[in-house]
């Protein structure tokens, strides 16, 4: 009998369909976890940002060609920043899983009158939070360095949140099937930075041709960093709305992921 059937069968839950007590209670727990080492999860963030945007500001110099018909630094900025706030909201849910699951307090989440949605959700939405956090500052320290426009502000928070979602998710995901940390470095190395950087965080996929143009339509990283940069440059690569149904549809199937995953004890369960 897992720990949720044992929950139901003894009757601990009194709280109607849903409780909203506890489900706030850890997403608030996921947040303040961030929030406590501030420096390494929202300042570090932004000076990755910034170092990236000195660098190719310095290598490439005022010659680069206009891309969408933008500056090149002007082009380059909302991709670092997508990028950051895809990076912090995996990073978020899956390094919370992954310590809960090594220092064996797991069971804080497990035995508490939560359901799996409501422990799922939360967790997803205080992934969330730190993505949107992250982009929040890293645009406000960005507007010091560089002018950056503002065309269509529902497709950057739009954008914004389904990426930091999406990447929740997969965070999610990754912290329930790692078993040491070096699972969680290898998803990390190998798939979320990869996919983020060939994704058009540095370069319009117009550029490509043949079957890499084509495979970059199957990343739904591309269509979050291009969605996002279209909601600041009022430019894209992509159909912007069709897009956005791609990862709408991605969150849901990944959401449904998670909640069933989390829900049957995927290596969770002794």
């Amino acid at each position: 009998m897992s720990a949720f059937e044992y929950k139901y069968k003894i009757g601990v839950r009194r709280f109607g369909y849903v409780n909203w007590i506890g489900f706030y209670t850890l997403y608030l727990k996921e947040v303040q976890r961030f929030f406590k080492v501030w420096v390494q999860t929202i300042v570090s963030p932004i000076v990755t940002l910034l170092l990236f945007f000195t660098v190719f500001t310095l290598a490439i110099g005022s010659e680069r060609a206009n891309v969408l018909g933008h500056q090149f630094t002007t082009f380059l900025v909302p991709g670092l920043i997508a990028m950051q706030i895809m990076q912090n909201a995996f990073a978020n849910t899956s390094s919370s899983l992954m310590i809960s699951k090594v220092q064996g307090n797991i069971v804080d989440i497990l035995f508490p009158p939560l359901s799996a949605g409501e422990v799922t959700f939360a967790l997803i939405l205080g992934g969330v939070t730190r993505g949107l956090v992250v982009g929040f500052f890293s645009v406000l320290v960005s507007l010091f360095f560089i002018k950056i426009p503002f065309n269509h502000l529902f497709y950057v928070l739009a954008f914004a949140s389904l990426g930091s979602a999406l990447l929740a998710a997969l965070g999610f995901i990754a912290g329930l099937w790692a078993e040491k940390f070096d699972n969680m470095a290898a998803v990390t190395n190998f798939v979320v930075v990869p996919l983020s950087f060939l994704s058009g965080t540095f370069f319009s996929i117009s550029k490509l041709e043949g079957p890499i143009h084509i495979a970059s339509q199957f990343n739904p990283f591309f269509y979050i960093i291009d969605g996002f940069r279209y909601g600041f440059l009022g430019q894209s690569d992509s159909n912007v709305n069709i897009g956005l149904l791609i990862l709408i549809i991605c969150n849901i199937l990944l959401f449904g992921l998670c909640y069933l995953l989390f829900k049957k004890g995927y290596k969770i369960k002794s």
